[in-house]
């Protein structure tokens, strides 16, 4: 498998820029797996489409404000970006500027950090002078949200933090939106548990590796970048429970998608827990717990599409998949372009069944 193969051609003006609103507005694909067919409706249809025989699966990560300036103690400016918190205090980043270990950063005049370590990749361990809840509200004030790059916003930075998260975020954590979760309301949700679909919440906080590109080697090893997860033991339960009264399970969005393939068995048993998952979702990959996905239209040549590329692809189907044009997920992205769909964390949806 070449990762040229998850190509294709998209007009820059077809990538959304801004947040659609309302939010349940955007297009909705609906794309029939087992039958191959594709329908055009709008995300507030959702109750026509899905009933109690179904369970959507969220992620309620939250995104915090990770993208912060400052300036080295030796006077160059520098940018953090903040992936993950290790403790009260401290952190692993990204940061653009020569910085080197016992390099101490200079963020405001009552907020400083210092480089514990740093990495092969790249990455360092840096360690604030404020910790817990001083530094969650220092963060809170001067931080920015950390857009995608193909994103160019001019919003003002207290509407974007509103548009960039999803209604039911509620564990901080995240330096990206599970985007997937942007197009749900309160009053559509609420619609969905009024027909009866069941709704559950996993965690998943997402990293910037998600806009990494793909490596050969992460293709070989089928691992990806690692992210935190958690997933309680009552959900767990009533997943497993629903699973085995036949409904089927909705995943909404990606990351969701991979703590629930992380998290379960080759007979199809969901568990508990908590951790780290690194798991890479290729073609011929034989999903053993979701039916279908709600996502967002993807980057090429990147895991996300190589994932709903692979809950499209049969494992064992006498045509297997050869490239994503001619597959009928590529079928698929070709129809949105026609239809002028917008592309990727500010785009319009696609629900896979």
């Amino acid at each position: 498998m070449d990762l040229k193969d998850f190509s294709y051609e998209l007009p820059e003006e077809l990538i959304g820029q801004t947040a659609i609103e309302p939010r349940d507005s955007c297009k909705l694909m609906v794309l029939d797996k087992i039958n191959g067919t594709i329908s055009h409706r709008v995300f507030n249809e959702l109750p026509k489409i899905l009933d109690k025989n179904y369970v959507l699966v969220i992620n309620d990560t939250k995104v915090f404000p990770a993208r912060i300036y400052g300036n080295k103690d030796t006077g160059g400016k520098i940018e953090l970006l903040l992936l993950k918190q290790l403790g009260l205090d401290s952190f692993v980043a990204l940061v653009r500027g020569k910085v080197k270990v016992g390099q101490t950063m200079i963020i405001t005049p009552t907020l400083k950090t210092t480089v514990i370590s740093k990495s092969e990749e790249g990455e360092v361990t840096i360690k604030f002078n404020l910790s817990g809840t001083d530094l969650t509200n220092s963060l809170d004030e001067i931080g920015k949200t950390p857009l995608p790059p193909y994103i160019h916003s001019d919003v003002e930075e207290s509407k974007l933090r509103q548009q960039y998260q999803t209604i039911y975020a509620r564990e901080k954590g995240s330096a990206a939106a599970p985007t997937a979760g942007l197009h749900f309301t309160p009053n559509l949700m609420e619609k969905l548990a009024q027909n009866g679909v069941q709704i559950e919440k996993v965690t998943l906080h997402v990293g910037l590796g998600t806009f990494k590109p793909v490596t050969e080697e992460q293709i070989i090893d089928k691992k990806l970048h690692k992210e935190t997860y958690q997933l309680d033991e009552g959900v767990a339960q009533r997943l497993n429970e629903a699973k085995r009264s036949g409904k089927k399970i909705i995943a909404v969005g990606t990351t969701t998608c991979r703590v629930l393939e992380t998290l379960s068995d080759e007979t199809g048993y969901l568990k508990s827990g908590k951790g780290e998952t690194d798991i890479f979702i290729q073609p011929w990959y034989k999903f053993k717990f979701i039916d279908g996905m709600i996502t967002n239209f993807h980057l090429p040549q990147t895991s996300l599409l190589m994932l709903v590329s692979a809950l499209i692809s049969k494992p064992n189907s006498p045509t297997p998949f050869k490239n994503f044009s001619e597959s009928l997920i590529g079928k698929a992205y070709s129809e949105a372009v026609k239809e002028k769909y917008k592309f990727f964390s500010f785009g319009d949806a696609m629900l896979i069944l």
